[in-house]
């Protein structure tokens, strides 16, 4: 179950694995918010959402978070969508979270997930460092890709 660190550019923490399904099995889980917290393997993401069925282009959803045992709630919006392949939204903080899937020839997905803080800004960037939370993101996201894995490994 290795996870692989991508190289995504300056203000991005992403990391990719490969998951034994097919994408489109993948990406309908990803693509339903009501369901994110069957993937969160940063164990902030409530089992609560607000918002439409499925993902699509310009789509708001609300979701219950716990973090450092504070809860709070988060409205994202979709910011990038192409269907089975592609969901990425963005946080009113101004970060994002982006899920790319790969088809493989063996059946199987690459599954890239990308926390993308680029564009925050020093103050904002200086706050998360301060907080510890790009280094929470990043063992989030790996454990996040795992709990996928396995997720589709006992299929």
């Amino acid at each position: 179950m290795d996870i692989s660190i991508v190289d995504a550019g300056d203000g991005k923490i992403s990391r990719s694995a490969e998951v034994s399904a097919p994408a489109a099995e993948i990406f309908d889980i990803v693509a339903d918010a009501r369901r994110h917290h069957e993937l969160d393997g940063s164990g902030t993401v409530q089992n609560s959402v607000s918002g439409p069925e499925r993902l699509s282009a310009g789509a708001k959803f609300s979701v219950r978070m716990k973090q450092h045992g504070f809860p709070y709630q988060v409205t994202s919006q979709v910011i990038d969508f192409n269907e089975g392949r592609v969901v990425e939204w963005r946080h009113p903080l101004g970060h994002s979270w982006r899920w790319e899937l790969t088809p493989l020839d063996s059946g199987n997905t690459l599954v890239t997930e990308t926390f993308d803080y680029s564009k925050l800004g020093p103050v904002k960037t200086g706050g998360l460092k301060l907080l510890g939370s790009l280094k929470q993101n990043a063992a989030g996201i790996e454990a996040t890709l795992r709990r996928l894995q396995a997720r589709f490994q006992q299929s």
